[in-house]
């Protein structure tokens, strides 16, 4: 029996995790899972086969320290899936910006380094619109994202002060099609398609987790949205072990919102076959790799 440490946080009390799913298919191919959290320094990762990052969704509270465990591990005999470089690369929403520049068409974006108040009404004129969207560039789950209206944004211009004080940010028009449809999901294990999803926010607000009151739906996706995440998939410098790629209808095609490739729900309860199909995916890898 191989060991693979499963990453996650202190608590998940307050979160939707489904990674226990993945128990019993990965021991029945020969892999224990254990839980562990990227907090907890006693850990001795020589004492892991392989290491798979999947809920640590508080990292973003301390992306620095995180990274620094994540290095611990990589310098180990376990095997870190993702991998560093991915984390890295994807760890900073800039990557956006790149996946671009290679073809892929994403929620158009101002990348800011500072706040400014006096920029912000030129938001909202840049993209001809009344209402943005303003989030950070490290961030998760959703926090610190600002939805505003042009007719009363300055009513806000205190929380922005504090959220955006010390970090770069990405403004965006408000994608009216979150409400109206809702976002796509697409999930990849080992650059093999698994299944979609559709992400529906509650109504007055825009944020589609679960935690914020999100409504899911198990989704066959359109050819042409498949189509697009293949090729963002493509895109990125080595392929990894898993992927979940976000988008919404953006005209006659579809804009990438994000490739989250760090910690992902990869909502194995929406479709009964996709835990073993990761854990299939997942072994074959890691022979591939001889673990």
């Amino acid at each position: 029996m191989k060991h693979c440490a499963i990453l996650s946080m202190d608590n998940l009390d307050d979160f939707e995790a489904y990674d226990h799913l993945l128990d019993q298919p990965m021991a029945q191919l020969g892999w224990k899972n254990h839980l562990v959290s990227w907090h907890d320094e006693s850990i001795n990762w020589h004492d892991y086969d392989v290491v798979l990052i999947r809920t640590p969704w508080d990292y973003q509270d301390d992306a620095e320290k995180f990274l620094t465990v994540l290095e611990k591990i990589e310098q180990s005999t376990a095997l870190l899936e993702n991998s560093i470089d991915i984390v890295r690369w994807n760890i900073n929403k800039k990557y956006l910006r790149e996946l671009e520049q290679k073809g892929v068409t994403i929620v158009p974006t101002l990348w800011k380094e500072s706040f400014d108040e006096s920029e912000l009404l030129g938001y909202f004129e840049h993209f001809n619109t009344t209402q943005i969207v303003i989030k950070p560039c490290v961030s998760a789950n959703a926090d610190n994202t600002f939805w505003l209206k042009k007719d009363d944004f300055s009513q806000h211009v205190d929380e922005l002060k504090v959220a955006f004080a010390s970090r770069d940010f990405m403004v965006q028009p408000f994608m009216s099609s979150v409400i109206d449809e809702g976002e796509f999901s697409c999930f990849y294990f080992d650059g093999q398609y698994s299944h979609s999803i559709l992400k529906t926010p509650k109504d007055n607000d825009f944020r589609v987790q679960e935690e914020h009151g999100g409504r899911l739906t198990l989704i066959t996706p359109e050819a042409k949205l498949v189509a697009q995440a293949q090729h963002s998939l493509a895109q990125i410098n080595e392929m990894p072990m898993y992927a979940r790629v976000d988008f919404v209808r953006f005209g006659d095609e579809f804009a990438m919102m994000e490739a989250e490739l760090i910690e992902p729900s990869l909502y194995f309860n929406m479709d009964p076959a996709s835990p073993q199909k990761f854990a299939d995916a997942f072994v074959a890898r890691m022979a591939r790799l001889s673990v």
